[in-house]
């Protein structure tokens, strides 16, 4: 689809349909307008879909309009954008990508609209294939029975990638950033499409040490509390009574970190979640559990470890000294790939800076001091 400014000569031409055929742009009346200024009307072919895509009270629209800093009201399926002209061409993008989900069937949430803005800024930085020509996003998705997932961040997309074309992945990032979550729903994804045999699930349970004896229970209901947070992911991809039956005959395992020596790990998705918790010789005794037909998926975050002081972090060394070969992946998260809740963004940030503080600091106090 192309823009077009208002004073061009093809304004009383007739509307330009997108390749797809989902939208419609127009311009605007001839008048006297600023330089670099651009106004633009999108007009969409299902008058439902073009409500869902605006938003409750165009809450969507809402959101375009304080991120790109642009002005968008919708007149019934029609929406016309006024700003700065990369600004529109941005949020045309978001509009059309998000209109083209919903023509899927997919299901709005402020999340995947938030997800698209940023997409639509960060789209120069991306490389092919995930921006296309005619300046169409082409996010990475994950399709599961239940819900189809696509990435918010540029890190997600790249992450993504990586879980198709690698078999160790490395996600690594602060918290909120949706590396635990897109491993489980891409370990779903390869079970539902009998891509793998199985899901095996692991965390350490630094918090008991590693001792879990003396809990109640036996062994799934020992580790259980530790592993909610990949529960609850495999929840929001595959049916209830799937999961049950899948955690019963052991297709969806549970495998406590300190039980796994020995083991090989074939056919399976596996995903070690809270690495960082891990120890060196842990994590080197669990990355070479690896079979054939397997994708191994290692999330954490280095800024939360939980080890005894003085104990060096399995995450943090693999990082290190892994060297760069084919079927490994490193996918490094930020700040800015926080899709929770912008506070949560605010807050890693903050955090960051106090740290970096701190080191500076600390490096300031170790210098030798000597007296005149």
């Amino acid at each position: 689809m192309s823009v077009k400014p208002k004073n061009s000569k093809d304004t009383n031409t007739a509307k330009n349909k997108t390749a797809l055929k989902k939208a419609t742009s127009k311009a605007a009346p001839k008048a006297p307008q600023k330089s670099g200024k651009e106004h633009l009307a999108l007009s969409f072919e299902n008058n439902k879909l073009a409500t869902l895509l605006f938003g409750k009270f165009d809450e969507h629209l809402a959101m375009i309009e304080n991120t790109l800093n642009i002005n968008a009201v919708s007149r019934g399926n029609e929406v016309h954008l006024d700003g700065n002209i990369s600004d529109v061409n941005r949020a045309r993008i978001a509009l059309e990508h998000l209109f083209e989900r919903l023509e899927q069937g997919d299901t709005l949430e402020a999340g995947d609209v938030a997800g698209a803005i940023r997409m639509a800024i960060e789209q120069n930085q991306l490389a092919l294939p995930t921006l296309e020509k005619k300046g169409r996003l082409n996010m990475a998705q994950i399709a599961t029975r239940k819900k189809t997932v696509q990435a918010r961040t540029k890190t997600q997309d790249a992450y993504i990638r990586a879980m198709d074309r690698c078999e160790l992945i490395f996600g690594v990032g602060p918290a909120g950033t949706g590396k635990t979550y897109l491993a489980v729903a891409y370990a779903a994804s390869l079970l539902e499409r009998g891509a793998v045999d199985r899901i095996i699930l692991s965390r350490p349970a630094v918090e008991a040490g590693e001792r879990l004896g003396f809990l109640p229970g036996d062994m799934k209901e020992k580790v259980d509390p530790y592993l909610r947070p990949l529960y609850d992911a495999l929840y929001d991809m595959m049916p209830g009574e799937q999961v049950e039956r899948a955690l019963t005959s052991g297709m969806i395992e549970i495998a406590p970190l300190a039980f796994m020596r020995g083991r090989t790990l074939a056919n399976a998705a596996v995903i070690l979640d809270e690495a960082q918790n891990t120890t060196s010789m842990q994590m080197k005794m669990f990355l070479t559990r690896l079979g054939e037909n397997s994708k191994m998926i290692v999330t954490g975050d280095p800024s939360q470890v939980d080890l005894p002081r003085g104990e060096i972090s399995g995450l943090i060394e693999a990082m290190e000294i892994l060297p760069d070969i084919e079927g490994v992946a490193k996918c490094v998260f930020t700040a800015k790939d926080v899709v929770r809740h912008r506070l949560v963004a605010e807050i890693v940030t903050a955090y960051d800076k106090a740290t970096e503080i701190k080191i500076s600091q600390n490096k300031h106090n170790s210098k030798p001091r000597y007296k005149s």
